[in-house]
């Protein structure tokens, strides 16, 4: 892949901001709005800029009212906004879309950000019948609910246990190697004064928790939270002269293997793509562009709603061999400080809090940036990732600036 034609190297992440986190629905009477607004703010003061600069938005996962947001911030001149559709899938690439818009000459800073509130909503609701208590998300009937939900496949949680017990059966995988996902990701929350989870979690633990869905038990599940992360993206000349040193786009993609499709509720994939993350055809698009490989890269935020899918990504990203991603979390490798690719390092989705991937994005800035709480000596390049979800998937890579 030719460099001059892609985002390669053109774009740069020059401010993070979060508000705080908050146990589901205790932001009250925060709107998601504020919240937003909160983190957009922050982000944009934290790169030594205004609304004034601000001309365009790269949102996923349903987003919001852009209209109504710039008018609330004060944005003065909107050129650009755009929304990868599906879920979790988009936080990194979200990244890519702001990247494209600032290279092709759209916009020339562009804010990326996600707001969660559930005070009155649960994932876990999403099948309930409608009208009952916290389904406001229920979906409508469907011909594939009609066949899964039956069959006890009533939410994310069960769906991915179904792909966590084939790669099980298929590899060897085991409830001890999901165990150290969950136990590493904790270590590394308790060290941020942020994170909602704040006692260590111990083995013992971990096994006497109460099983949600076999074999995926309560610490194998990401936390419902609310509140707001925000990123600002603008062209690398303009990042050389901001606050901080830039977190230099290497490469964005997204999207996916067409067998994949929605693979939380279609279960008749090859086992090829269904005991997998479904990332491989992303991350060889990622590698491309970056012209760098797994061995390049110093630390991995990999998107952890469920502890398994960690394990999935290791091995579609290269960085150990197909069912071969229980050994190499088993053998420590994902530890911080001292594994040889931290993984996690701000306690992700399982244990810092759950705001759709973005904070695993700020947490790749603050590493090439070198001020991560939880640093990784030497970190140049650093990994972060969207999904494991239906369509699309997606991945960034942000390098230190030489």
């Amino acid at each position: 892949m030719n460099g001059r034609h892609t985002l390669r190297d053109k774009t740069a992440i020059v401010g993070v901001g979060a508000t705080p986190y908050y146990r589901r629905g205790q932001s009250v009477p925060q709107t998601p709005m504020e919240l937003a607004g909160k983190a957009v703010l922050a982000a944009l003061d934290d790169a030594g800029l205004t609304v004034d600069d601000l001309d365009g938005f790269a949102l996923y996962s349903m987003g919001f009212d852009t209209s109504l947001f710039a008018q609330w911030l004060g944005v003065p001149d909107v050129r650009f906004t755009a929304m990868l559709t599906g879920g979790g899938g988009g936080a990194a690439g979200s990244v890519g879309l702001a990247s494209a818009a600032i290279v092709s000459g759209m916009a020339e800073c562009v804010v990326s950000v996600m707001t969660l509130q559930q005070a009155g909503n649960r994932f876990g609701a999403s099948y309930a019948p409608r009208g009952s208590g916290g389904a406001a998300y229920s979906a409508p009937p469907s011909p594939e609910g009609n066949f899964t939900q039956p069959s006890g496949l009533m939410g994310p949680g069960q769906m991915f246990a179904v792909l966590a017990q084939r790669h099980m059966h298929l590899y060897g995988t085991t409830r001890e190697h999901f165990c150290e996902v969950a136990m590493s990701t904790r270590a590394n929350a308790i060290r941020r004064a942020g994170s909602l989870m704040q006692e260590p979690l111990t083995r013992e633990q971990y096994f006497e928790a109460r099983m949600i869905s076999d074999p995926l038990c309560l610490y194998d599940f990401c936390l419902e939270c609310d509140g707001a992360v925000a990123v600002v993206t603008t062209s690398i000349e303009r990042a050389r002269d901001l606050r901080h040193p830039p977190a230099v786009v290497m490469a964005s993609a997204h999207g996916g293997h067409g067998r994949w499709g929605q693979a939380i509720t279609w279960m008749g994939m090859p086992d090829e793509y269904f005991a997998s993350s479904g990332h491989r055809p992303v991350a060889r698009r990622l590698y491309e562009m970056a012209g760098v490989g797994p061995q390049d890269v110093d630390v991995a935020l990999l998107y952890d709603h469920f502890s398994p899918m960690v394990v999935m990504q290791l091995e579609d990203y290269g960085f150990c061999g197909i069912g071969e991603g229980g050994a190499f979390v088993g053998d420590g490798n994902i530890r911080w400080p001292d594994g040889s690719l931290p993984v996690n390092t701000h306690g992700g989705n399982l244990s810092e809090a759950y705001i759709i991937g973005m904070t695993h994005v700020m947490e790749a800035v603050e590493q090439v940036r070198g001020t991560a709480v939880n640093q990784v000596a030497g970190a140049e390049v650093a990994l972060a990732t969207g999904g494991p979800a239906s369509i699309p998937t997606s991945a960034l890579l942000l390098r230190k600036e030489s």
